[in-house]
């Protein structure tokens, strides 16, 4: 880690967040480094884990879908 302190953590879980950015430094003396796993496109069908969404635009219809089912995720 060419002397920083990493740590790895689940991008997608914001109290995991939260808690290890409160926790810089990690080291004393060292710089710290977080790791955020993540995936393209988490909690929409279509969109999940495929590369040719990532930096492309949904249209109108995709979108209201998208957001349809990230609602119901947030609302679990």
């Amino acid at each position: 880690a060419f002397g920083w302190a990493v740590r790895e953590i689940d991008g997608h879980n914001f109290k995991e967040i939260e808690s290890t950015l409160l926790d810089v430094p990690f080291e004393r003396g060292r710089p710290s480094f977080v790791i955020a796993h993540t995936v393209k496109g988490k909690g929409v069908s279509y969109m999940e884990d495929r590369a040719e969404w990532h930096g492309k635009a949904p249209c109108a219809e995709e979108a209201e879908c998208a957001l349809e089912e990230i609602r119901r995720c947030a609302g679990e």
